[in-house]
């Protein structure tokens, strides 16, 4: 059960990250680039969870850690992906029918 809150602390981290950024961008809301933010701090709190059982007993130090390190993963993966030219990694770019022609 431990386990659980950690990796919640972790994907709440992440959430909280992409949405802040999103405000901060003052862009229109893009589910893709949310989406992207959930799957990347999906995985943060999946390996700080599983790591979580060599750190001993989850007090609230623990979930806070796991918070920011979910926090952490999405927005050092957002940078790097959107370096790479995919903002939405590891969700896939918008299909070419999916863009507007002008």
């Amino acid at each position: 059960m431990e386990r659980l809150f950690i990796a919640l602390a972790a994907l709440f981290g992440g959430i909280v990250a992409a949405a802040l950024g999103w405000l901060e961008s003052k862009e229109a809301f893009d589910l893709r680039k949310f989406g992207g933010s959930i799957v990347r701090s999906l995985i943060a709190g999946v390996a700080l969870a599983l790591g979580s059982s060599l750190a001993g007993q989850v007090d609230v130090a623990a979930l806070f850690y796991a918070f920011l390190g979910g926090a952490g993963v999405d927005v050092i993966g957002n940078r790097l992906s959107g370096n790479f030219g995919n903002g939405s990694f590891p969700l896939a770019q918008k299909a070419p029918e999916d863009s507007e022609e002008s």
